[in-house]
């Protein structure tokens, strides 16, 4: 599924038009983005949660070559879902 899949479910269950679907979806993407970049966290009840991670600098090594080399520090965005998402997902 891709934004365009998730656009066109919610004109099908909405009255708004395409485009109106499109911005609002973009301005979820945004705000969860802007808060990120910020460091914040964004909670969505019955959905989950998204964490920006912080890894901290570390020693790697080039498959290639076996050279040692330094890995930078860097945040990362991470998921983790609400109990509805993770009970429909398990397998039974």
């Amino acid at each position: 599924m891709n934004s365009q899949d998730l656009i066109e479910r919610i004109v099908a269950a909405t009255d708004i038009q395409k485009k109106d679907a499109k911005t609002a979806l973009e301005t979820v993407f945004a705000a969860i983005t802007e808060a990120a970049v910020k460091g914040d966290d964004t909670t969505i009840a019955g959905f989950g949660k998204f964490v920006v991670r912080q890894t901290a600098e570390r020693k790697g090594r080039n498959p290639q070559t076996g050279a040692e080399l330094v890995i930078p520090a860097s945040r990362k965005l991470a998921y983790t879902p609400a109990k509805a998402v993770k009970d429909a997902l398990r397998v039974e």
